[in-house]
């Protein structure tokens, strides 16, 4: 891709916005947008900047006594035919509306208030932007970023500027995705009592699935609520051949008083029935959660500062990587996690600027 024109952190927040969504930047395809947004930070003169790969992170160095990281990711799912992006009324349409780059604009709003010569936070401040964070864990930038730079991650609270609606969003439900195979036999479709059809032994698991409970739960007053569903199935050899194998993928989002293997025993326990039949199970991506934290000094005091009651994340975010390295972290962006990954994905205009503004509010104040 070539160059992009260069961002002006000067401009408004929704200006800002489109200009992000309009540099199209599909996991694995964020360089261009990574390279003006790196040229953007190093020219406010008042951070230190560093990249890891198509990641991005800068911080202040004015020695407060507390530390917080904003970070938001610059990827986005594929574009569906809503690029580049239209305001519309009270809204802005596009890829990335929601998921995330209006969070990105408020994060590069702050780092151009607070970035600069002669700048005075009350905090020291960390800004990451991050690539590949809409495919599996392993892709992950700010992974990477962890694994390299571990030393830029820390801070007394991590903020994530995922879309929240305005709200704050506390932990996040972990993760599970694992493929359930049964086996068949295969067969002319004309003789087919001569095989085993693996579609239609593949009926239970989603009987199974069709009436599974879902658990809702209580954690520090955020109610979670998980769900167990079929998201992909495979299956069918030709139009005259009864089919040898089915494949049933399954999607399990866990409250986060489950760890990962916690998870994986309840799917397991789930399917006991198609197991015992011959089916088998294997899980391909397992992200735990991360329970609220609200209890930590820093993460109550942003609370008090945004004025709103918590709410329970029911989506993985990366919170949960902060969590794991014992930093309190918080969901909260003006996007609609709603209208994430849809054709008409949007955020509402009037929801950029007062997340910009708490976020002034939030670090320019001293910590009790």
């Amino acid at each position: 891709m070539s160059a992009l024109p260069e961002l002006d952190l000067s401009a408004d927040v929704l200006t800002l916005t489109r200009a992000l969504v309009d540099a199209p930047s599909v996991s694995g395809e964020e360089a261009a947008l990574a390279d003006a947004v790196e040229a953007a930070l190093r020219a406010l003169g008042g951070l230190e900047v560093e990249r890891v790969g198509d990641t991005v992170l800068a911080r202040t160095n004015l020695d407060r006594p507390t530390r917080v990281v904003l970070a938001g990711h610059l990827d986005t799912v594929p574009i569906a035919d809503n690029v580049p992006s239209r305001l519309d009324g009270d809204r802005l349409y596009g890829c990335g509306t929601s998921d995330m780059k209006s969070g990105d604009a408020v994060i590069l709003r702050l780092a151009a208030r607070f970035g600069v010569p002669g700048a005075e936070p009350a905090h020291d401040v960390t800004f990451v932007l991050y690539d590949n964070e809409e495919v599996e864990a392993v892709k992950s930038g700010l992974g990477r970023a962890a694994r390299e730079r571990r030393g830029w991650l820390y801070g007394d609270l991590a903020v994530l500027l995922e879309p929240t609606d305005g709200e704050i969003e506390a932990g996040c439900q972990g993760t599970l995705r694992a493929v359930l195979e049964v086996p068949g036999r295969r067969a002319h479709s004309a003789r087919s009592w001569l095989g085993v059809n693996a579609v239609h032994g593949a009926a239970g698991i989603l009987t199974t699935l069709a009436s599974y409970t879902a658990r809702e739960v209580d954690i520090d007053g955020c109610r979670y609520r998980e769900g167990l569903n079929a998201v992909r199935i495979e299956g069918g050899v030709a139009g005259n051949v009864i089919p040898d194998v089915c494949r049933v993928t399954v999607n399990f989002r866990y409250a986060p008083d489950r760890d990962p293997d916690a998870a994986e025993a309840h799917v397991r326990e789930v399917f006991a029935e198609a197991l015992a039949a011959g089916a088998t199970l294997a899980v391909v991506d397992n992200a735990g959660g991360a329970l609220p934290g609200l209890s930590e000094p820093a993460a109550a005091a942003f609370v008090a500062a945004v004025g709103r009651p918590p709410r329970a994340k029911l989506g993985w975010t990366d919170v949960a990587r902060f969590a794991a390295f014992g930093i309190p972290a918080v969901n909260y962006g003006p996007g609609d996690p709603q209208l994430a990954h849809t054709r008409e994905e949007s955020v509402l205009v009037e929801r950029l600027q007062p997340a910009e503004d708490a976020l002034v509010a939030y670090l320019s104040t001293p910590p009790a």
